[in-house]
């Protein structure tokens, strides 16, 4: 009996290879930890550095967020920069998902600044001059408009709706703001970003007008080539 006892207490767990086994698991996994870590900072680093590159699933969260958004929602959007005049022209298509009118008095940019829409030709005004949003943008529950600018070269809209995105401050149809804007190319165009937009909005709730602002999250529109 003693003997026996003896023998079990001076056995090792480790028997011939396993806890040098195990050793070099626990190596390997740090190892392979550390090189994760690395190229995540890498990533990071480089989107930092180049401020047009976007991923596709922070694009696609994007889209996602505003068109589930209320009451106003953006359901479709595109953006292009027209090199005869260095001028980036968004084209967002809005709804209102909410369950009163609205009507659209102006866009907030990312600098909190208002900008509002130019009407053009074939829209019921003159042709030259800037127009308020207000003018337009009434949405009952569920109907959708758009800003953009006329033309089978932009996006085949039937008229003008043009709201312009900028780096600057928000100003006229300028919405200002934007971290990054599309490029003078045609392949590698950029990406339009504004970290936060919004709407200036009237709702329209049981007789009563009620000025609001929805100030919403990113808008990240991967750039048409320019034209």
């Amino acid at each position: 009996m003693h003997h026996f006892r003896a023998q079990g207490a001076i056995r090792s767990p480790c028997r011939t290879t396993y806890c040098p086994l195990r050793a070099q698991g626990a190596t390997e996994y740090l190892v392979l930890l550390a090189v994760v870590l690395i190229v995540a900072l890498v990533s990071v680093a480089l989107l930092g550095f180049f401020p047009g590159m976007a991923s596709d699933s922070q694009r696609a969260q994007s889209e996602m967020y505003w068109k589930s958004a209320s009451p106003i929602a953006i359901t479709e959007w595109a953006a292009r920069l027209y090199p005869t005049n260095g001028q980036i022209q968004p084209y967002f298509r809005v709804k209102n998902n909410g369950a009163y009118p609205v009507r659209i008095t102006a866009i907030v940019g990312a600098d909190g600044g208002r900008a509002y829409s130019s009407f053009g030709l074939g829209c019921g005004v003159p042709a030259t001059g800037w127009y308020n949003t207000s003018d337009n943008f009434y949405l009952a529950p569920g109907e959708e408009k758009y800003f953009g600018p006329v033309g089978s070269q932009w996006y085949g809209l039937p008229c003008d709706r043009t709201v312009y995105a900028i780096t600057g401050a928000s100003t006229g149809a300028y919405v200002g703001g934007a971290s990054s804007i599309c490029q003078n190319s045609t392949s590698s165009p950029g990406t339009l970003i504004w970290q936060s937009l919004g709407f200036e909005y009237i709702a329209y709730i049981e007789g009563q007008q009620i000025t609001k602002r929805q100030v919403g999250k990113q808008v990240i529109i991967k750039c048409l080539p320019a034209i």
